[in-house]
């Protein structure tokens, strides 16, 4: 399945930026069959530590400095865990309406916001937006546990979503 194969390089983004010591997801943006723009999460931990350099967010950076004319409601993001509410609604208003993930954010997936109880902005994109969750679950989960089964990783540690992932079987 096509999905499979994208989020598997959301996969290795994931594991490159667990490997660095961060938390473990990435993002890869597709347009049609080709992966245009790549990213994983950076500085969530340490002296660079900050809620702004999240997976989706370099990729997107990433395809604006390579691929600016691009058909952006064309694209796909594919990223190891729900974009959380910044990623989701950035993507929205960088024209990107199609969303697929593997891990679900029980403390803050952005992807169930619904939009039509949002300002008229929001409301107009409903219609348009696609979300597929649960792509490779089990192997995004996976990089989740590992990250929050090491006590050298500080980031949301004791959390509700550490507990929860931690939770799962």
């Amino acid at each position: 399945m096509q999905h499979e194969t994208f989020m598997r390089l959301a996969l290795q983004q994931a594991r490159q930026a667990l490997a660095d010591n961060e938390f473990p997801v990435g993002a890869v943006i597709v347009a049609g069959d080709e992966p245009v723009a790549f990213g994983k999460r950076e500085n969530s931990r340490n002296e660079t530590a900050n809620e702004l350099d999240h997976a989706e967010i370099v990729a997107l950076r990433d395809l604006l400095g390579r691929r600016p004319d691009i058909d952006r409601q064309s694209l796909t993001v594919y990223s190891t865990m729900e974009p959380c509410l910044m990623c989701y609604s950035t993507m929205l208003l960088n024209g990107i309406r199609t969303f697929v993930y593997g891990y679900e954010d029980a403390m803050g997936g952005g992807t169930t916001v619904e939009l039509a109880h949002l300002t008229p902005l929001y409301q107009a994109m409903e219609p348009e937006v696609r979300i597929l969750p649960h792509v490779l679950r089990q192997e995004s989960l996976e990089l989740f546990k590992a990250f929050f089964s090491n006590p050298d990783n500080n980031y949301w540690q004791d959390s509700l979503l550490a507990d929860y992932t931690l939770a799962q079987s």
